[in-house]
């Protein structure tokens, strides 16, 4: 059973369990290398791929016809920290540590505890080079939450996701080391952070091509604020009249701290950075490929959440939900649902489509099972490394969400059945939503009345799954 915010005997002595497990299995088959891209905020209909029709996006739509596409893939919460916590620990938002974006004092958020174990520890711990290069938001710099202290070899980035508004910072980090960027002072507009992120993480693969190598790509686009470079802007000037203007912050105390900065051409601006990160991700590629890597190498392309309301988004315009209803902070499937794409050339099929069920907290235990380790055995996740190399797979019994937010909202998932709730007081059946997806992906028709059974058994799995955290505790429990 879990226990947040107390000792976790095996959570503690997951590293010595680790390496002896490596010993008799890894060292004895070459591990293969590991990619992970994750958008911030990007929705699933944002990609050409998964049937964007504004703008297109060739380098990921290349990936995933050279690959398997999800259909059914979810985020592990509908805002950043919680989701990307359990991404790293393998837990859903029920039992993962961060819950919610807490901010932390300098600067940053809540840190992850030193208890808990991250797919960068196990890597890390079986012979893999780690490194993350983007946004962290799981710890300050020095606290057990620091990505240093949670496995990552080399960090380079914004460590606060609230800094990470701004895509010309003042400063970034690599590793402890705060980097202060002097050609962004006073206004100016001289380092443009993605950049300086995408080429640390293009170095990195560089030293580490000899050797297994993990490589997190947490990137800040498409995220507010909403600005794309002036070639990737002329790309897409004029082309989504009538524009949306946005008007935001671009002096005094507010300015590059969090505040979003004004933008006149929000549409030019967000396809532009789209347009942006797929390049990115092309030149990732074509690394892999010019250092002979490619063969051995799984990429993974995916999003945190839905597609946000910010600093002048307009995601109904562009449709960047797809079929689904819901934004970021909401917990209906276009909140949580996102676009999941992986490549392993001679291992995964190319052209797949799946819609096999998962979650970002079966993202550790495959990790394992592509290493030949083991996974740790508190987590929620299952392997879905026999979907990826279309062997028979097994599936889950539930998937459960919990935001903390806006009064508090939990949702579960079991095969088609989808529940949503907006009260926290989870004896309390009166505000629950019950949609069949089957039939009605678009969570239009409340059918919670006509299906008390079901309704009951999701009660139970909410009632089941929340364990209580003295930390990020829910609206009823405060």
């Amino acid at each position: 059973m879990f226990r947040i915010n107390q000792p976790v005997p095996l959570a503690l002595c997951a590293s010595t369990f680790f390496l002896m497990s490596c010993t008799d299995s890894a060292e004895k088959r070459a591990l293969p290398n590991i990619v992970f891209i994750l958008a911030d905020d990007m929705g699933y209909g944002d990609l050409s791929c998964y049937g964007q029709q504004k703008f297109s996006t060739p380098n990921i739509d290349r990936l995933a016809s050279q690959g398997i596409l999800f259909t059914q893939h979810y985020a592990g919460c509908t805002v950043s920290a919680p989701s990307r916590s359990s991404l790293m620990t393998g837990l859903h938002t029920g039992h993962t540590p961060i819950r919610g974006n807490k901010e932390w004092d300098p600067e940053g958020q809540w840190p992850l505890p030193a208890a808990s174990v991250t797919i960068a520890e196990m890597l890390k711990s079986c012979g893999y080079t780690t490194g993350a290069f983007g946004k962290w938001g799981l710890g300050f710099i020095g606290t057990e939450g620091d990505p240093n202290s949670q496995g990552f070899d080399e960090f380079f980035g914004y460590n606060c996701q609230r800094l990470a508004h701004n895509y010309f910072p003042g400063h970034l980090w690599h590793n402890r080391e705060k980097i202060i960027l002097h050609d962004n002072d006073s206004g100016r507009t001289g380092s443009y952070g993605p950049d300086l992120i995408h080429r640390a993480a293009l170095e990195f693969i560089k030293a580490n091509r000899e050797k297994p190598f993990f490589l997190f790509y947490p990137t800040i686009i498409p995220h507010a604020e909403l600005y794309a470079k002036d070639q990737y802007m002329a790309q897409f000037r004029g082309n989504f009249e009538p524009e949306k203007v946005f008007k935001g912050t671009d002096s005094g105390p507010g300015f590059r701290k969090g505040a979003y900065g004004s933008q006149p051409e929000s549409h030019a601006a967000f396809a532009g950075m789209i347009k942006q990160l797929d390049d990115y991700v092309g030149e990732i590629i074509a690394s892999i490929s010019e250092l002979g890597l490619e063969k051995n190498t799984i990429v993974i392309f995916s999003s945190d959440n839905g597609p946000h309301l910010e600093g002048g988004a307009d995601p109904d315009y562009f449709n960047s939900n797809g079929k689904f209803k819901g934004y970021k902070r909401d917990l209906y499937e276009g909140g949580i649902r996102v676009p999941f794409i992986v490549r392993w050339p001679g291992k995964v099929k190319q052209g797949r489509i799946s819609d096999h069920v998962s979650a970002f907290w079966d993202i550790m235990p495959t990790f394992a099972e592509a290493a030949g380790i083991d996974a740790p055995e508190e987590t929620d996740g299952i392997s879905f490394l026999p979907e990826l190399l279309g062997r028979k797979q097994k599936d889950h019994e539930f998937l459960y969400w919990e935001f903390h937010e806006q009064g508090g909202r939990i949702a579960v998932r079991t095969g088609n059945w989808k529940a949503v709730k907006f009260n926290t007081e989870l004896t309390d059946t009166g505000q629950i939503e019950l949609y069949n997806l089957s039939v009605d992906p678009g969570e239009t028709n409340d059918v919670a009345g006509s299906n008390p059974e079901v309704v009951k058994e999701m009660l139970r799995i909410m009632k089941r799954e929340h364990v209580p955290s003295d930390i990020f505790p829910m609206a009823a429990e405060r």
